[in-house]
């Protein structure tokens, strides 16, 4: 793990050369296709270092993350077209890089929250640097607070911890099991914000509007995956109490999921309405993954990378109308399949995998989580019928109203997409279509 620690250091220098923009980008690609080749399927810890190794769940999440973050500079190009600050804005994305490779990476759970909670710095940075309205410093604040109200708990808790256990390894942690009520809500707590699970969940759909699309698509695709992640690290040594608590969490997120779909339905910001859409994706992970099944536990990791890919496509197209008609409303995005016919296949091909069609990894993930939370209570039926209904609606209703209708009188007769544009999308497609072919890295890792 320490050579791709060492690659995005001796990176940091070269972001700062002028003229580097798109060397970054493609060194970025590189680093990708070598930690794909350093694949090696082991249910146990590998590539380990002082206190980094990977395993089977943190190689899916750390190639997620450095894929995405190569992605996030191809989507930026207007950053470095009116020299906004490029060089402040590449050094940002390494920096981010290296803290969730790092937090992926932690074989140690204090040394996991640190860098969790430090990689919340460049993203605050990114939004409030980068981001389009006045808003983005309250959106800021709220996505500080929310994250560091529940985070100090946690803390606590980590010392609790290691002063009972003397160990903080992940790997020496599987055999200890605390039966202690305040200690599992302070270690769930700061996971359930980040998730972020209903009701906890406001800070989201703000920090989304107001991101650049390279702060929307690394919250779409990496920071909501820590959350799940930090959950299936903390879960095994909480497991008696899980089953005391869980149907509560459980509860939440499904009825929650429905509501937001609700609230889906009624948006008319293009990036509010996938922010919300991703609530209501993480609502069902973090129902499978309490469920604390074999096919709960894999499903919602599958679903973790499917919904990364494909929220990071959605967002990245949304920029794309934006940059075209300068706003994000559906009322003047209309008829687009006049203005930009080529784009149309694309939020075809995108808000179908949001509604988790077939051949995309997000199906996958769903069935599993499906008869995960079917398994665990016949009841919770009712609740996930209508999540999937209304999932299908909304990402419909994202599609049609795009699409279809009369377009806004003050927009040219059509436009084409960037070659850049349409390597973006493909990038973002591929993967999300083409893993359900390799589908037991994420179905057989445990």
């Amino acid at each position: 793990m320490l050579k791709l620690v060492f690659f995005l250091i001796f990176l940091m220098p070269v972001c700062l050369i002028n003229n580097m923009y798109w060397m970054v980008q493609i060194l970025l690609l590189f680093i990708s296709f070598i930690f794909l080749m350093m694949n090696n399927f082991m249910n146990y810890w590998s590539e380990i270092s002082y206190f980094l190794g990977s395993d089977m769940l943190s190689y899916g999440l750390i190639l997620l993350s450095l894929w995405i973050c190569s992605l996030m500079i191809l989507a930026s190009e207007s950053i470095n077209k009116y020299s906004n600050y490029k060089n402040l804005f590449l050094l940002n994305v390494i920096m981010l890089l290296l803290l969730l490779i790092l937090t992926f990476s932690s074989m140690n759970l204090f040394m996991f929250y640190l860098f969790f909670e430090s990689s919340l710095i460049p993203t605050l940075f990114l939004i409030l640097g980068w981001g389009y309205q006045p808003e983005r410093l309250q959106a800021g604040i709220y996505l500080l607070f929310y994250t560091l109200l529940v985070s100090l708990p946690m803390l606590i808790g980590i010392f609790y911890l290691m002063n009972k256990m003397g160990t903080m390894n992940f790997y020496l942690m599987n055999n200890f099991m605390f039966n202690y009520d305040l200690l599992y809500f302070c270690m769930l707590c700061a996971f359930l914000v980040k998730m972020p699970m209903f009701l906890v969940h406001l800070w989201l759909p703000k920090a989304h509007v107001e991101a650049p699309v390279s702060g929307s698509m690394i919250l779409a695709g990496i920071m909501l995956k820590l959350g799940g992640y930090g959950l299936l690290r903390v879960l095994m040594i909480f497991q008696l109490m899980n089953l005391k608590y869980s149907f509560i969490w459980i509860s939440i997120s499904l009825i929650g999921g429905v509501l937001v779909s609700f609230v889906c339905l009624r948006q008319t910001d293009l990036k509010a309405l996938i922010a919300y859409s991703s609530v209501a994706h993480m609502g069902i992970v973090l129902a499978g993954l309490l469920v604390m099944s074999y096919w709960g536990l894999s499903g919602s990791y599958t679903l973790m990378i499917g919904h990364g890919l494909c929220s990071s496509g959605l967002f990245c197209l949304a920029n794309i109308s934006y940059e075209r008609l300068g706003s994000r409303s559906l009322l003047i995005n209309k008829g687009l399949l006049n203005f930009m016919p080529v784009m149309a296949l694309w939020w075809f091909l995108l808000s179908s995998a949001n509604m988790a069609a077939p051949v995309t990894l997000n199906l996958l993930g769903e069935i599993s989580l499906l008869n995960s939370i079917v398994s665990w209570s016949w009841v919770s039926m009712i609740m996930l019928s209508f999540l999937s209904f209304f999932s299908a609606a909304y990402s419909l209703y994202l599609y049609s109203f795009s699409q279809h209708g009369k377009f806004f009188s003050g927009i040219y007769s059509f436009s084409n997409g960037k070659i850049r544009e349409y390597l973006l999308l493909l990038l973002h497609w591929l993967p999300l279509n083409l893993l359900i072919l390799k589908s037991d890295m994420c179905m057989l890792w445990l």
